[in-house]
């Protein structure tokens, strides 16, 4: 059984927020830079003037109850499919980092060899429940046909659940046909939900036309989509963490009301990345406790409208796998944890601010995930064997239990047994002297050297690249 999740807010602080987001809604609008959204608004009653929204409370509220609160997403395996929502917790890796920083303090582009491999990482975790989605930015392949090699390299590197592009109408479109290939077909995956994607507003109260087009692909299919405010305190929004947090609220409200306007019942994830600016250099800040309390507030207001909840993971501001990208990614992704956020993006890898990607910090993360896993489960009471009375009394006073059959049979199954971390004396450490940084880079290397892909079909394989082929065809003349 897991842990019961904490709140943060009191019930009166919960209650003011969501009314001044509400207000904001109403009195200050959001800006939909999307023609076909506009028109979508007016149909369903709202006051437009020009790409501003201004959106009736009630109609808000009306509309957000649409949304499921709980939802499966389907894989390839079936043994990999996720529930999102409830007391459900999803991890999957970093996402969107342009850059890879490596052991030796190395900088470079991310490459679609680092794309492929980090999805491996994540099929070959049992930590990650998916492999995510755009887990770095694989510059050496044209922008016009990266989604299409990204969403490949989930479909053929791994059969757990993963994540599609949302960047335009037409890329959305290619994950989504590139899915219900893999799947059987378009009234499969409307039926089965097997891909989910994020959209993320432009703080201040704007979404884009990239990510507008986006979530009308997802909703038009019954795909599900993570609808995500970054609200940078202090530059993008108040400096006040109330503030911030109704700012946010006011945006994400305004995606989903949009997904059920456009199809009622879309799955949707409440999505917060806010955190704060750092004053002193102007520049987003994610490895803090103001980050901590904001996911832990989001899940809170994901539980009082009734939807799923996406908060951050593994985050830190550190350039290394240093002791401070220990402490400030374990302290977030501990507050997503206990506090019940469902869907976990930003789980491994992650370094400077979502900056870059690391094989040695995807590691040490899933590490750290698997110890909060753990720590989740918490105490096993429901059975005379867990409860060890006879062996208690076997043992008696100053006995020991180490030769137990008791303890050979329970420690596999109550113990967190690392990967990584190293629990050797002194003595036998010294003989390597290897720090967590070294120990990191040689597991992930011995994890992609005895790592072997699931299979795929092979006709299934072969109409995802005929796809792949044509539509690359089509969208390099453009």
């Amino acid at each position: 059984m897991m842990l019961p999740k904490f709140d943060i807010l009191t019930i009166e602080q919960v209650d003011k927020i969501h009314k001044n987001s509400m207000k904001i809604l109403n009195e200050i609008g959001v800006e939909f830079s999307y023609d076909p959204v506009i028109e979508i608004f007016k149909k369903h009653g709202q006051r437009v003037e020009g790409h501003r929204v201004y959106f009736d409370p009630e109609f808000v509220e009306n509309m957000v109850e649409k949304a499921p609160s709980q939802f499966t997403l389907h894989a390839r395996n079936p043994e990999h499919n996720l529930v999102c929502g409830g007391e459900n917790i999803i991890y999957m890796p970093g996402y969107g980092a342009p850059f890879v920083y490596e052991a030796d303090g190395l900088k470079r582009d991310a490459t679609m060899d680092d794309y492929n491999n980090f999805v491996k990482l994540a099929g070959a975790s049992k930590n990650m429940h998916m492999t995510g989605g755009t887990v770095v930015e694989p510059t050496d392949v044209e922008d016009e046909i990266r989604h299409l090699e990204m969403a490949y390299s989930h479909i053929i590197n791994s059969d757990k659940c993963f994540m599609g592009s949302s960047s335009g109408y037409e890329h959305a479109k290619d994950s989504i046909e590139m899915t219900a290939l893999l799947h059987g077909g378009m009234d499969v995956i409307k039926e089965k939900p097997a891909l989910i994607c994020l959209i993320n507003s432009v703080t201040p109260l704007k979404y884009d036309d990239r990510m507008l087009g986006g979530l009308m692909a997802y909703a038009e299919t019954g795909q599900a989509m993570v609808i995500a405010s970054l609200v940078m305190s202090g530059s993008t929004g108040p400096a006040t963490m109330a503030g911030a947090l109704s700012l946010q609220n006011a945006e994400v409200l305004a995606g989903i009301t949009l997904a059920q306007c456009i199809n009622p019942g879309t799955p949707v994830v409440y999505g917060s990345t806010s955190a704060v600016t750092d004053m002193s250099t102007g520049s987003l800040s994610i490895g803090n406790p103001e980050n901590a309390l904001f996911t832990s507030a989001s899940a809170q207001f994901a539980r009082f409208y009734g939807v799923p909840c996406r908060g951050g993971g593994g985050l830190t501001d550190s350039k290394t796998v240093d002791a401070q990208a220990g402490y400030e990614s374990m302290m977030v992704l501990f507050a997503a944890s206990t506090t019940g956020v469902n869907f976990v993006m930003h789980t491994a890898g992650i370094l400077q601010y979502y900056m870059a990607m690391s094989y040695e910090k995807f590691m040490v993360d899933d590490e750290i995930a698997g110890m909060i896993l753990r720590y989740l489960k918490g105490f096993d009471c429901d059975s005379d064997e867990k409860m060890a009375f006879d062996v208690i009394e076997k043992v008696g006073p100053g006995g020991h239990f180490l030769t137990q059959k008791h303890t050979r049979k329970n420690f596999k199954l109550e113990f967190f047994r690392p990967a990584l971390s190293d629990r050797q004396s002194f003595d036998g450490w010294s003989k390597d002297s290897l720090d967590t940084n070294q120990r990191a880079k040689l597991k992930w290397q011995e994890v992609l050297a005895s790592y072997v892909p699931p299979a795929l079909d092979p006709e299934v394989n072969e109409k995802i690249l005929t796809y792949i082929e044509e539509r690359s065809k089509e969208l390099l003349k453009k």
